[in-house]
Parts: C-alpha cells; sequence; structure tokens
C-alpha cells in the first residue's frame, strides 16, 4: 500500500496531511503528486469527489516551498475556479495543507466587496485563488500582477466552459508568462476539454482514474416514477419515511429552489436554497448549517452545488433531472465519495423520460425504476415542455451550456457563477491566511 510519505513530500506538508486525518493518497493523488513534481504540464481527469484538490495543491505547495525565493512576495501559483464555493474550498485546502510552510495565500471571487480583497492582496501572497470575473477586474485596475506566476492550475475546467468563461480564461492567460507549468482538472475530457488542453499544454502528462462519464459505484440509484404535481409531496414522503437527513435537492432554476424549499420548511422539515441569486453571506450561512447537520435539506441548482465538499453526504435527490445528461453525473458525485457509501434517488415525471432515456445511454446502465404506493403516477398523462424552453423534447442538446445566457457569455445572474454583487453591498472579504 502506497502511503503519502512515499510520494517525496516535504515533512511540513505530511504533518499537514496527518493532521487532516488521512494517511493513503486516493488514485488521482497517487498518479497526480508525481506528475505535477516534475514539473511538467498536467491533463488530469477524475469523478468528483475523488481528491482532486489535494492532488494538485499539496505538489504545488511543495514546488513553491523548493523554488526559488523572489526578493518580493509576488503571486507565484494562480488557481481559476468556476465558483465563489469551490474557489473558498481551495483557499481552505491551500491554509490547511501548508499550514507549516512560510508561502500565503488568498482568496478572491465575486458577490463581496473588493476592497478588502484589494487591501489583503497588496502586501504580497505567493498562492491566489479565484474566479476569472474577479480576478480580471483587478487584474485590471492592477491591483493584481500576474507577470511572475510560475503555476497556473485550472480546476473544473469543464464546468468553467459550461459557464461560459472561455473568454474570460483567454484574456487571464494573455497576461501570465510564457513559461510556466499549466494543470487541467476536469471531471470529462470532452471534445471541449481536449481542444483547450491542445491550446493551452505543452505536451502534457495525461491521467484518467475513471472512464469518461461513469457514476461511482458506491451510490446506490434509484428512480421513482411519479407526476410532476406528486413530486413536493413525494420527496417529502420519502425524507421523512426513511428519516433521511443531510438531503442536497437539485432543481433546475432558482425560483423553484426557493419555492421548495419554502414548502418543505412549511411541513416540518428544515430546508433552505442556495442559488447564485442570494447573497454570498446567505449561501455561506446555508452551507455552514448543512455541513454541520443543523439544516437537514439544502435545495441547490446545479452550478450552485459544483464544488460542495461534503464529508460522506449520504443523499442526493434529482427533484427535477437536469438538462444535460453529463450533469447528472456531477450532481450525484456529491455522494458516494472517496469510498463512501450514498444514495442518488430521481424524482421523474413523463416531462423527463427522454432526459432519462439520455443519462442512461451516457451512464451505460439502465436505473432501477420504482413506483411509491399512494404516488402512482397517472399512465394517460402527456407530456409538457420542460422549464426555461430547453430540451422541449427531452433530447440532450446542449443549447447554451448550463448556467448560460442565451449568448453563451458569462450571464450575471448564472447560479453560483462569478455575478459581481451591487457595489453598495459590503463584506468583509476572505481574510488573507498563512498558506
Amino acid at each position: 500500500m502506497t502511503l503519502f510519505s512515499d510520494l517525496g513530500l516535504r515533512a511540513e506538508l505530511l504533518r499537514a496531511v496527518e493532521a487532516q486525518g488521512y494517511t493513503t493518497p486516493t488514485p488521482i493523488q497517487l498518479q497526480a503528486i508525481p506528475a505535477v513534481l516534475k514539473g511538467g504540464d498536467l491533463l488530469a481527469s477524475a469523478q468528483t469527489g475523488t481528491g482532486k484538490t489535494a492532488g494538485f495543491t499539496l505538489p504545488m505547495l511543495q514546488r513553491l516551498a523548493d523554488g526559488p525565493r523572489p526578493g518580493q512576495r509576488q503571486v507565484r501559483a494562480l488557481v481559476l475556479t468556476p465558483t465563489r464555493e469551490l474557489a473558498a474550498q481551495v483557499g481552505e485546502s491551500v491554509a490547511d495543507y501548508g499550514r507549516h510552510l512560510t508561502l500565503k495565500s488568498h482568496v478572491i471571487f465575486g458577490g463581496v466587496g473588493q476592497q478588502p480583497q484589494v487591501d489583503a492582496i497588496r502586501p504580497g501572497l505567493d498562492v491566489l485563488v479565484a474566479t476569472p470575473g474577479r480576478l480580471l477586474d483587478l487584474q485590471q485596475q492592477r491591483h493584481v500582477d500576474l507577470s511572475k506566476v510560475e503555476i497556473l492550475v485550472l480546476d473544473e475546467a469543464d464546468r468553467m466552459l459550461d459557464m461560459g468563461f472561455i473568454h474570460d480564461i483567454k484574456k487571464v492567460l494573455r497576461v501570465l508568462p510564457a513559461k510556466r507549468q499549466n494543470l487541467l482538472f476536469s471531471a470529462t475530457f470532452s471534445d471541449e476539454i481536449q481542444a483547450l488542453a491542445a491550446k493551452l499544454l505543452d505536451n502534457p502528462e495525461k491521467i484518467a482514474v475513471a472512464r469518461r462519464n461513469t457514476t461511482a459505484e458506491t451510490v446506490d440509484q434509484a428512480i421513482y416514477r411519479v407526476d410532476r404535481e406528486k413530486k413536493r409531496e413525494l420527496l417529502a414522503h420519502l425524507i421523512t419515511r426513511h428519516a433521511w437527513h443531510q438531503v442536497l435537492v437539485f432543481t433546475r432554476t432558482k425560483h423553484g429552489a426557493n419555492r421548495l424549499a419554502e414548502q418543505l420548511s412549511k411541513q416540518d422539515i428544515p430546508a433552505m436554497a442556495i442559488h447564485g441569486n442570494k447573497s454570498q453571506s446567505a449561501r455561506t450561512k446555508a452551507l455552514a448549517a448543512f455541513k454541520s447537520g443543523d439544516l437537514q435539506v439544502l435545495v441547490a441548482t446545479d452550478i450552485a452545488a459544483r464544488g460542495l465538499d461534503i464529508s460522506e453526504l449520504p443523499h442526493v435527490v434529482n427533484f427535477e433531472l437536469p438538462n444535460v445528461a453529463e450533469d447528472y453525473v456531477h450532481r450525484i458525485g456529491r455522494t458516494g465519495r472517496a469510498g463512501s457509501e450514498g444514495q442518488a434517488v430521481s424524482l421523474v415525471c413523463v416531462d423527463e423520460h427522454g432526459l432519462l432515456k439520455g443519462i442512461e445511454r451516457l451512464i451505460k446502465r439502465d436505473l432501477d425504476k420504482h413506483i411509491e404506493p399512494g404516488f402512482e403516477p397517472d399512465p394517460n398523462a402527456k407530456p409538457e415542455p420542460i422549464e426555461n424552453g430547453r430540451n422541449r423534447r427531452g433530447g440532450q442538446a446542449r443549447q447554451g451550456g448550463a448556467g448560460r445566457g442565451q449568448s453563451g457569455q458569462r450571464n450575471g445572474n448564472s447560479a453560483g457563477g462569478d455575478a459581481q454583487a451591487p457595489r453598495r453591498r459590503r463584506s468583509r472579504g476572505q481574510g488573507t491566511r498563512r498558506a
């Protein structure tokens, strides 16, 4: 059995890993850490929840600590993420794993006032974790100097492309030094990712620890057929009957998330919604309550939930199937992480039969179908167009991508994207932390 101590990591990093309770690397960590330490470019794909963050954070910190230190502290490593929540979590990992090193890190994202972030960056830092929109804002205002970046990490690159960040990424690349190490991490090796890698990476090492678009074997997946009007009652019934706790529920729209959370709360099932229209403080509060177990149900849109890292989350429910089949894989990847068991339940009405077939084709398996007594679907029900007017035929055509506006560009109202909050809303930024 290979241990973290066998991978050539510094004693300071091994102490931090041990403090987190880890001794054995996951498959992606086992392959990615030595590859990054070599100094070459990397294209890595792994299922969500398999430890990708530590796979690049640990060797990145080691390379920075081992390398020559410039006289003035400058941004030497840049990590780009698609959402605020993922940026915050990566920032925590950088700080936790690098706590015994003398490196400094900081996290910046939209939705909060920028001045605290500017004040934190001004003294200098080694590692910057950022969402593309806020990074470009501060760079264009000359608050961030990226001319000395040695390592660039694109985390959840597939989601960044889905959210329309490709133009922002290209703008960032133009202000980075030509000579640098590039690390691209993605849940899938889509054609779009392959095209981006061809332009960005120089003779990269390729790692794929699971075949494309597979779901974790530790996740028990089930389909409940039900009429669209009875979905809420069925969900409340399943949660109450089986005494489910820590249930992550996905809806297609922000309005739908709000409505469902309110309806569940009225039935004495504590629930809150998380999406891009919520303030950052509200999202942080809801996520903290959910992680601690104080909140029973968290209702989320796809992009808002991207990057949620909740240890041993037992239940994921698709209240509505996603319009894009790959998002099903991302959704249920919230549970069954790192070998733990989980349950993924999808409530499917007649409108979604085409979407379900597309998902089963993608994951190459037929999912178990159930009908709960008392919630039998009407066999004569007629399908209606899917909300938002997307995939009206129940097919898998990607129209603008998940979370994009009609133009395919980054949308300020995209659920969980790097939307900028109104300038009048001021909030304390992420504090600068020792990495």
